[in-house]
């Protein structure tokens, strides 16, 4: 007899907070990956920020699951709503 699978319960810490990132940077060593989330903006025709805001370490083994999780969802999202384009674009919105 297989054993139940344990009871989840989603707990929201005290210092719990939601952000909008456009930006992600991925760092990687040995024992880790680190992702360091940001916001990029224009500041001038021929300069971008990057304004970081939170970085966080995840387990090797974690940063396989989220990759798995990232592409079922973007799998879905796309059946639905049709590609993700990744091409930069110009400040008109066009392609170039």
């Amino acid at each position: 007899m297989t054993p139940a699978p344990p009871k989840i319960q989603l707990i929201q810490t005290p210092d719990y907070r939601e952000n909008y990132a456009n930006s992600v940077q991925v760092r990687v060593n040995l024992w880790d990956f680190f992702l360091l989330f940001g916001r990029v903006s224009q500041t001038s025709p021929d300069a971008v920020s990057i304004q970081n805001f939170q970085g966080i370490y995840v387990s090797p083994q974690q940063a396989k699951a989220v990759l798995n999780i990232l592409q079922q969802n973007v799998t879905q999202y796309e059946a639905a709503f049709g590609e993700i384009k990744i091409e930069p674009q110009s400040a008109t919105g066009a392609v170039q």
